[in-house]
């Protein structure tokens, strides 16, 4: 049977401060449902608030707007996609294998307490499906609980935006939380790569993260190598 993804997606376009826009990093959705699209996987969008999706401005310059980013970018049907996304309301997780939240700085604020994403992430994880996260993605899963009340994250081992990322990005004084640190307080395992911005992802069973931007493909070839029943290591580069 086609395996089924859920991608989410921010409907948050700005910082705390208005002034500073943000929103999806396009590449952290494109690169992987790249991947899915190849292994024939469906794909369904869904925000914390359903509608539309911006986008990260900086994710649309060069050479972060790279080749699935740009060809997304300039095609209608895609970028329609992006305007009509479905509310957690609408979403029967039972009806999905995966579910993998993408990045940008927006979902620091609308990832962690949407209990619509909650309940999914939940109820996929609880089936046995598989929960991954790229870059800020991961802030989703910081406040999720299972059904035993034990945070989703607590004891395993997570990877995500780092603190010195955000230093170096240069968007330490902005964000609303130290993600990293977050993590840490409900007990996960949290690990990044020695050098900041290369790719890296941790595998935990069912639990899939990427680090930053740039970890996108990997996690997703990762998330497809669970849904296919490949080999997948416990902890991976």
């Amino acid at each position: 049977m086609t395996k089924r993804i859920l991608n989410v997606v921010t409907n948050v376009a700005h910082y705390d401060d208005p002034s500073h826009p943000t929103g999806l990093w396009l590449s952290e959705l494109t690169h992987a449902w790249h991947v899915f699209e190849k292994h024939g996987f469906h794909q369904t969008l869904v925000s914390p608030a359903g509608g539309a999706v911006p986008l990260e401005p900086r994710s649309l310059k060069f050479p972060n707007l790279d080749k699935t980013a740009k060809a997304w970018h300039s095609d209608p049907a895609r970028m329609a996609l992006l305007e009509n996304t479905a509310g957690p309301e609408e979403i029967d997780a039972s009806e999905f294998d995966a579910i993998y939240f993408t990045g940008g700085h927006a979902v620091m604020y609308d990832f962690p307490d949407s209990e619509g994403l909650q309940r999914i992430t939940r109820e996929i994880f609880e089936q046995g499906g598989v929960v991954s996260s790229v870059c800020h993605g991961y802030c989703g899963l910081l406040n999720t609980r299972l059904s035993d009340g034990t945070h989703l994250v607590a004891g395993r081992k997570v990877t995500g935006f780092a603190w010195r990322e955000e230093v170096l990005a240069r968007v330490a004084e902005h964000v609303p939380y130290n993600p990293e640190e977050e993590m840490r307080k409900r007990g996960a395992l949290y690990e990044k790569a020695r050098l900041p911005f290369v790719s890296y992802t941790v595998v935990d069973g069912n639990l899939v993260t990427g680090q930053n931007p740039g970890s996108a493909q990997a996690t997703a070839k990762k998330v497809a190598a669970q849904l296919l029943g490949g080999p997948s290591p416990r902890r991976s580069v």
